[in-house]
């Protein structure tokens, strides 16, 4: 049987923040500019969920240029953040609802802490979250378990106890791997068929989907 769910831990970009197309212009700015051009969405795509150091050192071709394209990408990024990121609609009214039912809740991230608290703020979620937890946290960043692990340890909570949601199949692995439930959110960038391969415990169509988890 089961353990009692007492937490849901959540991924923040293209889970609670609706981001994407924030993600992607800073992208496409950042490949252009250094470049020369932009590679297809499906490649950057392909690694979301993941630091943005590991996925900008996929297009460098040097470590200087490495360097270089990641402070364009944050460049744009702090020009445009806070116009182009929301919230998905039902994320504040599921976020509050788990509160209502005793819930401890954690973010697991790939985003810089700054990034990640502003984003909180602006979607009006940071006050709902008792952990934080982003790779400038750990050592290994997702789909290493250890962001995962350390969320669970602040909040003290076995991980049989907790859903882990998030819309990358890197969530997925994170979650599984550190033993909690996985719930994969549908309504990310990520086509279904490339979440269902990750094998979820759950799919989501919705972000209130989430309150559903509770009764399993």
């Amino acid at each position: 049987m089961a353990s009692q769910v007492r937490a849901v831990l959540y991924d923040f970009d293209g889970t609670l923040a609706d981001s994407t197309e924030l993600i992607m212009r800073c992208y496409r700015h950042t490949m252009t500019t250094h470049l020369g051009h932009c590679p297809p969405d499906e490649e950057w795509l392909s690694g979301f969920g993941t630091p943005l150091e590991v996925q900008i050192d996929r297009f460098a071709r040097a470590p200087e240029e490495s360097q270089a394209m990641l402070e364009t990408y944050r460049l744009y990024q702090r020009e445009h953040h806070d116009r182009l990121l929301h919230p998905f609609p039902g994320s504040v009214e599921t976020v509050e609802a788990l509160l209502e039912r005793d819930i401890r809740l954690a973010i697991v991230t790939s985003k810089n802490t700054r990034g990640t608290l502003r984003g909180l703020e602006l979607c009006g979620l940071l006050k709902h979250f008792e952990v934080v937890i982003t790779p400038e946290h750990v050592t290994h960043a997702k789909p290493h378990p250890e962001p995962v692990l350390h969320a669970l340890e602040r909040l003290g909570v076995a991980a049989d106890e907790a859903w882990f949601v998030g819309d990358s199949p890197h969530d997925v692995a994170a979650g599984r791997a550190a033993g909690t439930r996985t719930a994969g959110a549908l309504w990310g960038p990520f086509p279904e068929e490339v979440l269902r391969a990750a094998r979820p415990d759950a799919l989501l169509a919705s972000p209130d989907e989430v309150l559903r988890l509770l009764e399993r």
